[in-house]
């Protein structure tokens, strides 16, 4: 008498399962969050944050998890709140690959905290405006907005920072290359260039001013991030937290980091 063959059992962790045991890993992460942390956050507002991203984006689930942590360890060191409400920092899922996604606002934070600046900002220039730059020996720019009710299009993008030694620098960049760099991004299609165009666009100009600026370790390593991101290339998130060393250790974001450094 023939049998059916027993069907073989896959067993589905339930999204609702798995978040628990992440939020679990983190609570144990505590006193590592503690050490990272400036002191503007506390290790519980951190950990409440990350909760809140992963039960917002479940897709983050199913992403490595020791990328996950180590995404939410660099935001807990960079000192950004990683929720993707305030514009610090965002979590987006890319296939099985967390990266940490430095947002407009986050930027401006890190370049301030070197303490050599005055003021710091990016603005987006539309169709409409009435928009003039020039570089060279008598740099200058100039840019008054129109007050239709439709502005038009985004054509440019520009940051600005004065340093509190009288200098000023600008970065002005148009939509075109703007557009270039949001193509070959891993997070094109998901995150803050779906939800906050306008500010991503805002802060690629800024991330480009900041390589030009006097930057804290933690602006320069928030540049890396997002270049490694914005080059398709893995963030390396993993190295972040205490995981074992392979025989042929990859290159961590430190060497990255000094590597633009000596190459500036």
């Amino acid at each position: 008498m023939s049998t059916v063959p027993a069907a073989k059992s896959t067993q589905i962790v339930p999204t609702n399962k798995k978040a628990d045991d992440i939020i679990a890993l983190l609570t144990k992460m505590k006193p590592q969050l503690a050490i990272a942390l400036p002191r503007h956050l506390s290790p519980e507002r951190m950990l409440r944050i990350a909760t809140t991203s992963i039960r917002r984006t479940p897709k983050l689930l199913a992403c490595n998890q020791q990328s996950l942590l180590g995404a939410i360890m660099q935001a807990a060191q960079l000192g950004l709140e990683c929720d993707g409400v305030l514009g610090h920092a965002y979590l987006v899922p890319f296939k099985d690959e967390v990266q940490l996604i430095v947002g407009y606002k986050g930027l401006i934070d890190l370049a301030r905290r070197s303490g050599q600046l005055s003021t710091i900002y990016a603005r987006a220039v539309h169709a409409k405006d009435q928009f003039e730059y020039a570089y060279g020996l008598t740099e200058r720019l100039e840019h008054i907005p129109t007050r239709e009710a439709d502005p038009g299009d985004i054509v440019a993008v520009y940051a600005v920072a004065r340093l509190k030694d009288g200098g000023t620098q600008f970065e002005v960049m148009t939509a075109a290359e703007v557009a270039k760099i949001r193509e070959r991004s891993r997070a094109k299609d998901d995150g803050p260039w779906v939800t906050d165009p306008e500010e991503m666009a805002k802060k690629t100009a800024l991330r480009r001013l900041c390589k030009m600026l006097p930057a804290s370790v933690e602006l320069a390593r928030a540049v890396a991030l997002d270049e490694r991101a914005d080059i398709g290339l893995s963030q390396q998130l993993e190295d972040v937290i205490d995981v074992p060393s392979e025989p042929n250790r990859k290159p961590t974001l430190d060497d990255v980091t000094a590597a633009e450094g000596g190459a500036e």
